[in-house]
């Protein structure tokens, strides 16, 4: 039944896609290219109306986004009513990696979680038991995509934005993997998608991209790749989130991964063979926001072959953009002919793509509990038939007894009679 009404649902939002692009084809695919931060925990008017009319595809939470009273119940009311305004179901995306950078705390009432760095020591089984609480919390908010794991190497134990505050699982390539994909399976089985973090290896850099620069040329290494290839040759990547780090081995020009077409197009998706959905880190971060233009910044991320592209509104020090700002400078680039409608076409299909896969994923958890639980429920109903046979055979042996005890009874009460 479920099965049949998703089916159902894919069917309608591709009806309604299609009216959409009737409407503005180009408008609706720029604005699944976009995603964003609101400024409170209540719903935004502005925001709302932007879903309501597909100019937004995704948006994101933050801490400030979840009121502090009633937070389960409130923050659901607030991704509810964003989601029943979208015509495209929309992504809602969290950074809910456990310990550190971690939005739904304790203090609000949800679950305990701990650092990669802490999983990384642990056994396995706590892999899969932190995953599934932080999805199965995830899937009860409506937030259906979790900005995790990170699969960043710890290879630089003083880097201030991965290892020294215990983002990375280790500095083993191999075991970072592991541990990953077991929170990956974890989400899956709730529904939940994910997003690797951040390509092509944030571990060995010595700076913090939200304040500025960090160049990793000179300590940067291939194995840091070897956990994207590990997941992607598996098929456990959802979604692979770009660094702004620079790696003048990678990209001659200097050009921060985010905006270098020689790292996504060339190193993740021809080398790799990764053809998912890429995000963007956040472009209002000072690596970008202060060394590149907002134009420009868009322009080399779109050609490097960023399909969303993250404006939080939640950098200190960086100017609020708005969705009309971003729109506007999309479309005048195709209309152009600086980006061609073939490359807006790549990254729409990449994004309908994970949002069916998303829906699909829910199928695929819910077909097999149906499963299990029709079995269960086999195996129940035999022991059950089983017991009522007992039962009646106890009873059947109880009610002779008592017949016989009453005859016999009865016969000692005539010998009696005769004797008197």
């Amino acid at each position: 039944m479920r099965e049949t009404g998703l089916i159902m649902l894919f069917f309608v939002l591709t009806l309604t896609a299609h009216a959409l692009q009737v409407r503005d084809s180009l408008d609706i695919k720029i604005g699944q290219m976009i995603l964003i931060g609101f400024p409170k925990a209540e719903v935004d008017k502005t925001v709302l109306e932007e879903v309501r009319q597909g100019k937004v595809g995704s948006i994101i939470l933050f801490e400030k986004n979840i009121p502090p009273k009633n937070s389960y119940i409130a923050l659901k009311k607030i991704t509810w009513t964003y989601q029943q305004a979208a015509s495209i179901p929309l992504l809602i995306a969290i950074d809910q990696e456990g310990g550190r950078v971690n939005r739904l705390k304790e203090k609000y009432g949800f679950p305990r979680s701990v650092t990669a760095a802490q999983l990384g020591k642990m056994p396995l089984d706590s892999v899969r038991f932190y995953g599934e609480t932080t999805a199965a919390t995830l899937a009860g908010l409506g937030i259906n995509l979790n900005f995790a794991p990170v699969v960043d190497l710890a290879s630089n134990p003083t880097n201030p934005i991965i290892a020294k505050v215990e983002r990375a699982y280790s500095a083993n390539p191999d075991s970072v993997a592991l541990y990953a994909k077991e929170f990956i399976k974890a989400h899956h089985k709730l529904g939940v998608l994910t997003t690797l973090k951040h390509f092509p290896g944030h571990g060995s850099s010595k700076d913090d991209t939200h304040l500025g620069i960090a160049d990793v040329t000179n300590t940067w290494s291939k194995e840091e790749l070897t956990p994207y290839k590990k997941l992607i040759g598996e098929g456990f990547v959802d979604a692979v989130m770009t660094a702004h780090i620079v790696n003048k081995k990678l990209d001659e020009k200097g050009n921060p991964g985010t905006l270098s077409s020689s790292i996504i197009n060339g190193i993740l998706r021809k080398e790799l063979g990764y053809q998912g959905v890429v995000f963007s880190d956040d472009m209002q971060m000072h690596a970008i926001a202060k060394h590149y233009g907002l134009e420009e910044a868009i322009r080399l991320s779109i050609l490097a072959g960023v399909d969303i592209l993250t404006f939080s509104n939640n950098i200190s020090g960086s100017q609020e953009r708005t969705v009309d700002v971003v729109h506007r400078i999309i479309r005048k680039f195709v209309q152009d002919g600086v980006i061609t409608p073939e490359r807006i076409d790549e990254s729409y299909k990449r994004v309908m793509a994970l949002k069916k896969r998303l829906n699909g994923t829910t199928a695929d958890y819910y077909r097999a509990r149906m499963i299990k639980v029709e079995r269960e429920a086999i195996k129940a109903q035999e022991l059950s038939r089983k017991n009522m046979e007992l039962a009646l055979e106890q009873e059947r042996v109880a009610q002779e007894l008592y017949e016989n005890l009453k005859a016999e009874q009865g016969k000692s009460k005539k010998k009696k009679k005769k004797k008197d």
